[in-house]
């Protein structure tokens, strides 16, 4: 598979991201429920126009690895260190062992749930890109930062607290996942103008490090992703995809989400086509 704000002379337009759609299966699925799935993704058109990526429990990722799907897989998170007396964790580079291509890191119900620092969270995309893999870091505020009026406060807070551990040159190697917590599993998400002064923000910021760099990392969004409000985000400038929760369960549903964000690329190409 291969791979707007608005750009600066030089720098690349939404049209040069290929979208990301990433599915984080959390805490669900066997054995039959992974071959099911493959099994329907074999039969589907997978969209050439967007990079899927799939994120099982680590107890599946080899069997979905040797799948040969021809798209992303990955962890759901990594430890920061290589090895060691961790009972219970799974370091980077044994995820990238069993074929993994991607790690999501930060993610909101850790970092509430499981109490994982900003400082924590750095660790582990340090160690995930050490270990070749390309990071998702998840970065988003609470229903009560949003209504303190520090949601940006917090985003950048923890987004920084990333940067700062990430060379320039591995810029490139990350997608930022903006999931507002309070919009996660409840059903509920945040408009899609909502949604783009966040991702907006975001992007300024990765333009301060490096912009060159910054114009080609997507930004996803992860707040209660559905094919219904898909296509609605989709043509947000700065949204480059999503990070899909319960929706990704299903292919089908997982698939038609990835249809959207890949309508939205194939147009910007043709209409950068039209221009030339």
């Amino acid at each position: 598979m291969t791979r707007e704000s608005a750009a600066a002379p030089g720098l690349r337009e939404p049209a040069s991201r290929n979208p990301i759609v990433a599915g984080n299966w959390k805490m669900n699925g066997d054995h039959a429920f992974v071959e099911r799935y493959v099994a329907s993704l074999r039969e589907a058109d997978l969209p050439s126009a967007v990079e899927l990526v799939l994120c099982p429990p680590t107890c599946y990722l080899s069997a979905l690895a040797r799948a040969d799907l021809g798209i992303g897989i990955g962890g759901q998170d990594v430890h920061w260190l290589d090895a060691g007396p961790c009972t219970g964790s799974v370091a980077a580079r044994m995820i990238r062992d069993c074929g993994a291509t991607w790690s999501i890191v930060g993610h909101s119900e850790r970092r509430i749930g499981l109490s994982e620092s900003d400082e924590m969270v750095a660790d582990k995309v340090d160690a995930a890109l050490r270990a070749g893999l390309r990071v998702i870091v998840c970065v988003g505020e609470t229903l009560a930062e949003r209504e303190a009026g520090s949601a940006e406060t917090v985003v950048l807070r923890q987004l920084d607290t990333v940067l700062a551990r990430v060379p320039e040159a591995a810029l490139a190697q990350i997608a930022v996942a903006y999931e507002p917590v309070w919009a996660i599993g409840t059903g509920r998400t945040a408009t899609p103008e909502v949604a783009q002064a966040m991702h907006a923000l975001v992007r300024a910021r990765l333009i301060e490090m490096n912009a060159e760099s910054a114009m080609s990392v997507c930004i996803l969004y992860g707040g209660s992703v559905t094919p219904e409000n898909a296509r609605l985000l989709a043509r947000e400038q700065d949204i480059d995809g999503a990070l899909v929760g319960g929706a990704s369960l299903d292919p089908g549903d997982f698939l038609r989400i990835a249809g959207a964000f890949a309508e939205r690329a194939t147009g910007a190409l043709q209409s950068r086509a039209a221009g030339a």
